[in-house]
């Protein structure tokens, strides 16, 4: 919907929508300097690829010449010259692709729509033509706004993701904030595997605040305060992953560790995920990278310590 309001297809029921400093909101889709680019890419299959990423211009009755020079340079820009006079059937996903991204590109538009670009795409051609797409966004300079369900995606391709639920953002950041500092127990979910406990605050100072958690056998240090209100102190204790970590020796501090004992591990080549069941039974995971190639760790059954620095966590009000 969102997508469909933008290109004009949609009407906002209340707001106004601006592109560069104008109000576009009762302009119509045909006079709009914005382009978008479909899943399902929508080639014409009776036009060859020239014909393609010409459609537009001549649609804008542009000079011939200036048709066949900007046709010259989208297809250099996404390396396609050599296909020009192929159908659309005679392509590949990736080389289909990229027609349809230089058919978007050759209006030269102030803002470029992609709807799930890559969903058609298998998953090895879909990580290769991500970088491959944002290099070319980046070398012609147009913002671009995307939708996607995969949340690697994004990660990949993006500078501020906004996440959206039941139509309401719920946060608007860079992948790093997105994933190092969600403000939501949604927004830490949504992105990437998160273990969570739940606890209360039993002590908040200024540089650091305790969290008891009956998950845990042991509080939670935090390295810094935590503002919760004098009535209601229950929180959310975020941990990814990457930042619980193994040992076979219990830790020597008082807080941010527990025992467990190895429930589950799946091996994933550059990485395995381990699966630890805490003394009160729940499962937390913990990634571990694949450093060496036969180096000792732990397996199924044996018992082991899981600890996190004070800094690793998040807490989380909501």
């Amino acid at each position: 919907t969102l997508l469909r309001m933008l290109a004009g297809f949609e009407r906002p029921t209340e707001g106004r929508i601006y592109l560069d400093g104008v109000d576009i909101t009762d302009m119509p889709p045909y006079e709009r300097p914005i382009n978008m680019m479909f899943q399902s890419y929508a080639l014409f299959p009776h036009m060859t690829v020239a014909d393609n990423i010409a459609f537009g211009l001549k649609q804008d009755k542009l000079a011939k010449s200036e048709i066949e020079a900007r046709v010259a340079e989208m297809l250099k820009l996404v390396q396609m010259t050599q296909y020009a006079k192929r159908k659309p059937h005679q392509l590949s996903g990736g080389q289909r692709q990229r027609v349809a991204l230089a058919r978007s590109l050759a209006k030269k538009p102030k803002l470029l729509l992609l709807d799930e670009p890559m969903g058609a795409l298998d998953k090895k051609l879909r990580s290769q033509m991500q970088l491959e797409l944002v290099e070319i966004i980046e070398r012609v300079g147009v913002t671009c706004v995307m939708v996607t369900h995969d949340q690697e995606e994004a990660m990949t391709m993006a500078e501020r993701i906004a996440i959206m639920h039941l139509g309401w953002i719920a946060q608007i950041g860079s992948p790093i904030d997105i994933y190092e500092t969600p403000t939501s127990r949604l927004v830490c979910e949504f992105i990437g595997s998160v273990n969570l406990f739940e606890g209360e605050v039993i002590e908040d100072m200024e540089g650091h605040a305790l969290i008891r958690s009956p998950e845990l056998e042991r509080n939670i240090y935090v390295g810094h305060g935590v503002s919760t209100s004098v009535e209601d102190k229950h929180i959310t204790y975020a941990l990814r992953p990457e930042k619980l970590l193994i040992t076979a020796e219990q830790p020597g501090f008082e807080y941010n560790w527990s025992r467990g004992k190895v429930h589950d591990i799946a091996y994933l080549g550059g990485h395995s995920v381990f699966y630890v069941e805490l003394p009160g039974g729940k499962l937390v995971q913990s990634f571990v990278a694949n450093a060496e190639r036969q180096g000792a760790r732990p397996t199924w059954g044996d018992e082991v310590y899981v600890w996190w620095e004070d800094d690793s966590g998040v807490v989380l009000r909501s």
